[in-house]
């Protein structure tokens, strides 16, 4: 049966809110059954005139409800006893706070793996288990609380562990940084980190400037923050400078979030002199700079690039680091470098968040590093990912089409492809998990969600053999849609 949405119900609700809505109303009403197929996502944006995200989280937002059950490869279908997941009848359901909301949405918005298994993961940014030094690892762990006993489970400083911070400080100074242990900050993760430090400078109402693309996560965290974004474009040779001056010179936008060594998801590096150039922009402006450096170790190619922290003679830089990418994710330890006040404000920020980190797993990993296991760990992890780059951007050079575009990152674990052709990849992406390969498709990386015909791919999980599978699947998908023609527009955005 056809869908209709009311346009003129303009309650302030979301969208998608909407259709979820009259789609179950659809189904109370018995309009449509149990076992009935709903339409096709990008069928039903066609017809309503939305985006296709928009629909997506319609129907994720009835998934969750119980009213209807998707699986990749079928479609979506009416749940045999729909509505299990509502509120008790006559009970209300607590309502959602705006930014909860927001966050909710655009976790809906996703793209889910889960249905996924045995696909070759060419879309994750988790290190590969198989490299993990755990051996290593839970030895020095051991050592570390048989010689710390009771007081390394008590809490810690908020701070963080003392002689994880000073072995951290030595490797920053090492790449240029001048920063001593108390002026850094640990924390769980620079996804931690990043939350910490937006809060230094920005609240609810305010704008961040970030680059577009970006990491998909730091979206999720500005919204949940209550922050807008100024996203300003990338160009081969990083953040368009001009347009940076611009949007710094506007007073509600606060600070800039930047990735740029090894950019999540171009995974392009910007050269010294486009460093010290967007730091003359941000000290005219007076505006701080939250530099993300968290896969800063894992350079396999070329000459190392200072940080920006390392070239910051006005103290504007606040820099991140992690070990997620480069050790292991359960890890958890990253770390927040800052001087003077923002420093003040930062362990005041660190203790109203939580009471204390993991110091087993702090102490364990100084004592790791400064037994130099880490850079023997790091010397076999960057061999490996440096045969898998080589090899994935020879994939992509043998099975894309011609037209397509790619970058060739130095380090890391991703990069990014154009395929051009007024393809979105967010189209693609079901029948790629069709196909037994996974990617990251380009909206996700977008502060409005828009159709994209890029997407990143990562190297970071799958060996030679799967990458050569994955994007040979990859590229018969591309070819296929080629040769199809021109899909019809959908609606924007909403």
């Amino acid at each position: 049966m056809r869908i209709s949405l009311d346009r003129s119900a303009a309650d302030g609700r979301p969208i998608y809110q909407r259709i979820a809505e009259r789609i179950r109303g659809e189904v109370a009403a018995a309009h449509l059954a149990p076992g009935d197929r709903l339409p096709p996502i990008r069928a039903l944006a066609r017809e309503l005139g939305v985006n296709r995200d928009t629909v997506a989280l319609a129907y994720e937002a009835l998934a969750s409800a119980g009213v209807v059950e998707s699986s990749v490869g079928r479609g979506t279908f009416v749940a045999e006893a729909p509505g299990r997941g509502d509120a008790p009848r006559g009970v209300a359901s607590p309502a959602l706070s705006v930014l909860a909301e927001r966050v909710l949405e655009l976790d809906r918005s996703r793209p889910r793996f889960g249905s996924a298994n045995g696909a070759v993961p060419l879309h994750t940014l988790i290190p590969d288990p198989s490299l993990y030094p755990s051996d290593d690892f839970r030895r020095v762990l051991n050592r570390v609380l048989a010689r710390g006993g009771p007081d390394l489970l008590l809490y810690g400083e908020p701070q963080g562990h003392p002689r994880m911070r000073e072995v951290l400080a030595a490797r920053l100074r090492e790449a240029g940084v001048a920063i001593d242990a108390e002026e850094l900050v640990l924390c769980h993760g620079a996804s931690q980190g990043i939350s910490l430090a937006v809060r230094l400078f920005a609240g609810p109402g305010d704008v961040v400037a970030l680059e577009e693309p970006t990491y998909n996560n730091v979206l999720g965290t500005l919204a949940g923050l209550g922050l807008r974004t100024a996203p300003v474009p990338m160009r081969e040779g990083g953040i368009d400078l001009a347009a940076l001056d611009r949007a710094l010179s506007r007073p509600e936008v606060k600070l800039l979030y930047t990735i740029p060594t090894f950019h999540n998801p171009l995974g392009t590096t910007t050269s010294p002199g486009h460093r010290r150039a967007l730091l003359e922009i941000a000290a005219r402006h007076a505006k701080p700079v939250i530099e993300d450096g968290y896969q800063i170790d894992l350079r396999f190619e070329g000459r190392p690039v200072p940080p920006l922290a390392a070239q910051d003679g006005a103290g504007l830089v606040v820099h991140l680091h992690s070990f997620s990418k480069s050790l292991f994710p359960g890890v958890r330890v990253g770390a927040v470098a800052a001087r003077g006040r923002p420093l003040e404000a930062l362990l005041a920020l660190k203790r109203a968040t939580d009471l204390s980190d993991a110091m087993p797993l702090q102490a364990a990993l100084a004592e790791f590093v400064a037994s130099g296991a880490y850079d023997r760990h790091l010397a076999r992890l960057r061999r490996v990912l440096r045969g898998r780059r080589d090899a994935l951007c020879a994939a992509v050079e043998r099975h894309l089409p011609d037209a397509a575009l790619w970058t060739r990152p130095e380090g890391g674990t991703q990069l990014w492809v154009d395929v051009g052709h007024g393809i979105d990849t967010s189209d693609l992406l079901a029948d790629a998990v069709g196909a037994g390969v996974l990617f990251a498709p380009g909206s996700q990386f977008l502060h409005d969600g828009r159709s994209s015909c890029g997407l990143r791919l990562s190297f970071a999980m799958a060996d030679e053999a799967a990458i050569e599978r994955g994007v040979a699947a990859l590229g018969k998908l591309v070819t296929q849609r080629l040769a199809a023609g021109p899909r019809p527009a959908v609606g924007a955005h909403i």
